[in-house]
């Protein structure tokens, strides 16, 4: 995946192209294991390579629970540039065809729009998001962006699903001079009607891919004059 969150996660988060048959009726069997505590997080992936973790759970009226754990490879100020590009967000999130600023708040807050690709028996998913950054300090070590979809924000679109919830937190703390820790954590509501083994997909996935997205973007931004300043605030 080459196109968070965003968490975060992503987030997280919205649905996925189709899987086999046989992955769908896989997973499915896991999930009705009687030795997994589906309340409890259960690790997903584990890519000591490449020091990303996700989990998931299930939780009543949260469809899609995920939790992920990893490092990025850059400063802070190249991961947080990363996140605030909302217009490129597409090009590193899990399966998102659109994503384009809304409202610009403050410096600290803003609304942002995204669209998923859904399996092809599956309508599209879009989602309006509200995204408070909270600037890092020396005093606290971390930088967290909060996002909650609006659902209502603006009306629907007739051939799109909207997302009813997209809600995570996302840490981001410094580890030295050119590494992040990400701690993201959220679930999402996709909306309609959505099978099963979509679902079990999506949240065994996206998260995970997600980082991948980010860590490439993060090593491009890494390579490109950043003579513009971030739209919002990273940093007191």
């Amino acid at each position: 995946m080459s196109r968070l969150p965003h968490i975060l996660f992503a987030s997280m988060m919205a649905l996925a192209v189709t899987p086999s048959i046989s992955f769908a009726v896989d997973n499915d069997l896991k999930d009705i294991r009687p030795d997994i505590n589906k309340n409890e997080w259960q690790l997903v992936k584990n890519d000591t390579t490449r020091n990303i973790k996700t989990y998931i759970r299930e939780v009543d009226g949260k469809r899609i629970n995920f939790k992920v754990d990893a490092m990025i490879d850059g400063d802070l100020a190249t991961v947080a540039r990363v996140h605030f590009d909302v217009d490129n967000i597409k090009h590193w999130f899990w399966e998102t065809l659109d994503s384009r600023l809304l409202k610009k708040v403050s410096s600290t807050e803003y609304y942002y729009y995204m669209q998923y690709n859904a399996p092809v028996t599956m309508p599209d998913r879009d989602a309006i998001l509200h995204a408070v950054v909270e600037p890092y300090t020396a005093k606290k070590g971390y930088m967290q962006l909060t996002i909650n979809a609006v659902p209502d924000y603006l009306p629907v679109q007739a051939n799109l699903v909207r997302v009813q919830a997209q809600d995570m937190t996302v840490k981001f703390t410094p580890m030295g001079k050119d590494k992040v820790h990400i701690a993201a954590e959220g679930f999402v509501d996709p909306g309609g009607i959505a099978p099963t083994w979509a679902m079990n997909f999506v949240q065994r996935n996206a998260p995970y891919s997600t980082m991948l997205g980010l860590q490439r973007r993060v090593n491009m931004a890494a390579h490109m004059p950043l003579n513009e300043p971030l739209p919002f605030a990273y940093m007191e």
